[in-house]
């Protein structure tokens, strides 16, 4: 009986342009999946399948492909590089097996690269590099390993090396692993080879093919090949460093565990991609994914190299799956614990608007789709006011919503100017009550909330304090759920964070009906009750505590040449920068400092002018810091529980 095939999910990791999706296509016809390797230019790859990708010739939405090499099923993931979709990088990150991230031998190290190394370390993704494009006029393999030993690792493991490099005759020959290069390089990073280096001894083949394996594994350790995804040069070794490297799905025994990844929609409506870990997941299943309750599987197609095929998918493969509501992260089971998520909430923030205004229905119904596919949109309608705002990581991104609302809904939209997200954090201490039948109060229900400011990362906390007991827990329950929507919109417009609002008094009619008749909701109290009070208490205790807008700040990580640091350093200091870290080596400055949110992208587009094109930019979401000066509003959405008659008229019981 023979062993079914082993499972690789490999991640194809790139900053944009460096040529990721093209090395996908060149190994796809390597393992002969596909007869001739599809063009980026001309539209005709095989992962990128929407028709905005086709045109612009960028990845947008991680795309999964399978083909054999062998005994081992690879599951290619082939990820966006553009910044602007870094959250669908890291969505796949978490489900990889291993990861080739791709850079290009004339662009070298670029602020993405640096982006997706650091996420490919903290998840813990073995990784091998492949510099690309060896072939193009300008190719320097060398230099672009200086870059990596600078910027990335120090303990990279040259395999490859190229000969007539900058040509279209470029070809890659194979460092032996028992050469001096390699078994230095090896020696660097791994205990064993240096004993036996250092006593003066051999390293056979074996012994090296070894150390690179457990140096994959533990992140010590980084061959580098190099080729070209184009002609076809220094494929034959990535293949073979595929194969004979890199660690294989493992098939723990244990209970079902399994994580989503990506949510899409085909001609048949929504599915889910998974991962599963441990396990199967098969047809008739009922799961539970994340905190949703347990739901029957009504279809299971696996990724194989015929591409996706009904059947059960076990651990280490990847499959779309129908019938749970499932959502991109949730999980089912227990997944491994360094497979975690960290998705930074985007920064930006626009309204959208349909320019037929008759297909506003449309267009909402369309936004809300998306987001299902992206959590980190983050939409709020508001279909009282006729406006929709969503959250943007970057311009490319907003043009990209553009086309897809016009490509699959039929609605062409246009975006008014976009502004930095804020937020508010409570300052002091306020308290507020209504009563049954006071100060307008059309609910049958009495509420009292305390709002006080809690630790910064705290979050919100709801607390029911001492009427746990005197309320009915579906009535506790709704007036949660009223508090937590009032705090989306805090006094100036901005959600609030960093708070605990505690209950203080309530008061309900109890269940009643009239003489002879059912349960009659006019002399009664309903869970509405409290989820519509909530916010006018909530509204007029967040005045009395008072709140501070407080805008987004990016912890940032600047490479420059020594003699453009003069300039980038007036540069940052008109923008508001404050710097951490100074430090200068090898003929290069290294930066850190926290830089405002908003200012990030006018920073960007002068580096490359500043700095002759050298200089690499790493910016993260850090904290957020009080607004210095007049704090900026954003327009309410919907009735202000601060304007209790209106609230009252708007928000009937």
């Amino acid at each position: 009986m023979t062993s079914p095939p082993s499972t690789l999910n490999l991640g194809i990791v790139a900053h944009v342009d460096a040529g990721k999706t093209s090395l996908t296509e060149r190994l796809l016809f390597e393992a002969g999946a596909i007869d001739a390797p599809g063009s980026v230019d001309a539209g005709t790859t095989r992962t990128d399948s929407l028709d905005l990708e086709r045109r612009r010739g960028i990845t947008i939405r991680a795309a999964v492909t399978s083909f054999a090499l062998d005994d081992l099923v690879v599951n290619l993931l082939d990820t966006p590089g553009h910044p602007d979709f870094i959250a669908e990088v890291e969505r796949s990150l978490g489900v990889l097996d291993a990861a080739v991230l791709v850079l290009s031998s004339v662009e070298g190290v670029q602020p993405q690269t640096v982006v997706i190394w650091r996420a490919l370390q903290r998840i813990g993704v073995p990784t091998i590099l492949f510099v690309n494009k060896v072939d193009r006029s300008g190719a320097d393999v060398d230099g672009v390993l200086d870059q990596v030993r600078h910027r990335l690792t120090p303990y990279v493991v040259p395999l490859a090396h190229a000969h007539d490099a900058g040509t279209r005759d470029a070809r890659v020959t194979a460092v032996p692993l028992t050469s001096d290069d390699v078994v230095v390089a090896l020696a660097e990073g791994d205990d064993r080879v240096l004993d036996v280096w250092a006593a003066g001894r051999p390293v056979d083949d074996a012994a090296a093919r070894a150390a690179l394996r457990r140096g994959l594994r533990t992140g010590g350790l980084t061959p580098a090949l190099c080729g070209s995804a184009i002609t076809g040069a220094g494929l034959p070794l990535l293949r073979d460093a595929l194969v004979t490297l890199l660690p294989r799905s493992a098939a723990p025994p244990g209970p079902r565990a399994a994580t989503v990844f990506a949510v899409d929609r085909d001609a048949r409506g929504r599915r889910a991609w998974v991962r599963v870990w441990s396990g199967a997941l098969q047809v008739r299943d009922r799961v539970a994914f994340g905190a949703a309750e347990p739901a029957r599987v009504t279809e299971v197609a696996v990724s194989t190299p015929a591409g996706l095929r009904p059947g059960v998918a076990g651990a280490g493969q990847i499959a779309v799956v129908r019938g749970p509501s499932a959502r991109i992260g949730d999980a089912v089971g227990r997944p491994p614990a360094r497979r975690v998520h960290r998705f930074t909430p985007a920064a930006l923030q626009a309204l959208v608007e349909p320019v037929d205004a008759s297909r506003r229905t449309a267009l909402y119904a369309g936004l809300a789709e998306l987001a299902d596919e992206d959590p980190l949109i983050d939409l709020r309608l508001d279909e009282v006011d006729g406006e929709a705002a969503v959250s943007l990581h970057g311009e490319v991104q907003k043009e990209v919503l553009a086309a897809l609302l016009e490509e699959r809904y039929g609605v062409a939209v246009r975006f008014l100017d976009t502004s930095t997200v804020c937020l508010e954090r409570v300052v002091g201490v306020g308290t507020s009550a209504d009563r049954i039948g006071a100060g307008g109060n059309p609910y049958l229900a009495g509420l009292g909330l305390r709002v006080e400011a809690a630790p910064v990362g705290h979050g919100v906390e709801f607390s029911p304090g001492v009427e746990r007991g005197n309320l009915p827990p579906a009535f506790v329950a709704a007036a949660e759920e009223g508090v937590r929507g009032g705090l989306r919109q805090g006094p100036h417009g901005w959600e609030v964070t960093d708070c605990v609002v505690t209950m203080t008094a309530s008061a309900y009619y109890p269940r009643q009906s009239r003489p002879h008749q059912k349960f009659d909701k006019s002399i009664s109290t309903v869970a509405a009750d409290f989820r519509h009070l909530a916010p006018v208490v909530l509204a007029a205790a967040l005045q009395e505590a008072r709140t501070r807008v407080c805008r987004p700040v990016d912890r940032f990580e600047l490479d420059l040449p020594a003699p453009a640091y003069p300039a980038v350093a007036a540069l940052l200091g008109r923008l508001g920068a404050a710097l951490v870290e100074t430090s200068t080596s090898g003929g290069y400055t290294r930066v850190v400092g926290h830089l405002p949110s908003q200012v990030v992208p006018d920073v960007a587009s002068r580096l490359p002018d500043l700095t002759g094109g050298e200089g690499v930019l790493v910016t993260v979401l850090d904290h957020h810091a009080p607004v210095p000066g007049r704090p900026p509003r954003r327009r309410r959405h919907g009735p202000d529980p601060l304007d209790r008659t209106r609230w009252f008229r708007d928000v009937p019981r």
